[in-house]
């Protein structure tokens, strides 16, 4: 079993209540959008999961810093008026005294900055599988100099055995550098279950866990790739880091995240990827980028000196590495 540290602690407990709030908003469908400058939507779990995590981590640690994906800027202009009414119904769910001001103040504390030990969290990880009624996450981790050393994953849609579960009592991953990666119930967190990827060395029967979503990939070349290793597994389609947890949990093999090619110069956001990497890596898994480079979190907010993603069970990570650079899907070190 993983150490239960003060700093677990709050993660644990920080990152459960923003998904159960997440889930009372999808439920109650509360999904109005609003649209930031890159016409990706927000909704209102977004910033009420953001204000959440916030809140915990000021009372629990307030010399942290907390680099997160949401700012309030939308939220404080005459138009979003009703969106924040509502963020702050729910805030005041689990934040009875919170009021709209400081509920702003909360979000704003995502703006920390980078540098040696900090929190990055991804309030609604798949916004768009959220507005689907299918998977989405709540995401934490804490990175040490660079180093992630701490992710807890919530998701409602889930259950602890790690299937599809609509309307169960969903799931709550934790990994802990050098300890493992577990799962519980994200409602009732009792028992924990070590989780463990999959031994699948023929790489025909590997299993690509997919997202719905095809903007910061590039789906053509996942198709070459899957022809060129005559991959006969069917995919499995799932939005969010919740694709981590089911290759952690030995449910897939393999998951690209490749160069858009209507974006080349995108670069992954750390809270993006975080709490997933370790939950892969603790779990006996592999992650690098597209040329086998190991992700680095300390340039900023963005995984910059990484282009795209490799996950795998491990065995079978230099054989898709190969597969990437023969079917053109490895990008030129000048880009």
């Amino acid at each position: 079993m993983f150490e239960l540290t003060s700093e677990v602690q709050f993660a644990l407990e920080a990152t459960r209540q923003a998904g159960l709030l997440a889930a009372q908003v999808e439920k109650e469908l509360v999904t109005a959008a609003l649209t930031k400058d890159d016409r990706s939507p927000v909704t209102v779990a977004d910033y009420a999961a953001q204000a959440v995590v916030a809140a915990a981590l000021q009372r629990a640690f307030p010399a942290d810093r907390l680099v997160a994906e949401e700012e309030s800027g939308l939220l404080r202009q005459p138009q979003a008026q009703d969106a924040l009414l509502l963020v702050t119904q729910y805030v005041r769910r689990v934040e009875p005294d919170a009021d709209e001001n400081v509920i702003c103040e909360w979000i704003e504390r995502g703006n920390g900055s980078t540098e040696g030990h900090f929190w990055t969290l991804d309030p609604l990880d798949g916004t768009k599988g959220f507005l689907r009624g299918d998977q989405y996450a709540v995401a934490l981790a804490l990175i040490k100099d660079g180093r992630v050393q701490l992710g807890v994953l919530a998701c409602p849609k889930l259950n602890p055995a790690g299937q599809p579960s609509k309307e169960g009592e969903g799931a709550l991953f934790v990994a802990q550098r050098g300890q493992g990666a577990w799962v519980t119930s994200l409602h009732q967190p009792q028992d924990y279950r070590r989780l463990r990827v999959s031994n699948q060395a023929d790489v025909q029967q590997a299993r690509l866990l997919r997202s719905f979503e095809s903007g910061h990939t590039d789906a053509e070349k996942i198709e070459a790739f899957a022809r060129y290793l005559n991959i006969q597994a069917a995919p499995l389609r799932l939005d969010s880091q919740a694709k981590y947890a089911l290759l952690a949990d030995g449910k897939g093999e393999l998951l690209l995240r490749l160069l858009s090619p209507s974006k080349p110069d995108y670069r992954e956001k750390i809270w993006d990827q975080a709490t997933g990497s370790i939950l892969l890596e603790e779990a006996g898994g592999k992650i690098t980028d597209l040329r086998g480079k190991a992700l680095d979190f300390s340039q900023g907010r963005t995984l910059r000196q990484n282009r795209g993603v490799l996950a795998s069970n491990g065995v079978l990570h230099d054989l898709a590495l190969a597969a990437l650079k023969a079917v053109g899907a490895v990008p030129d070190e000048a880009q």
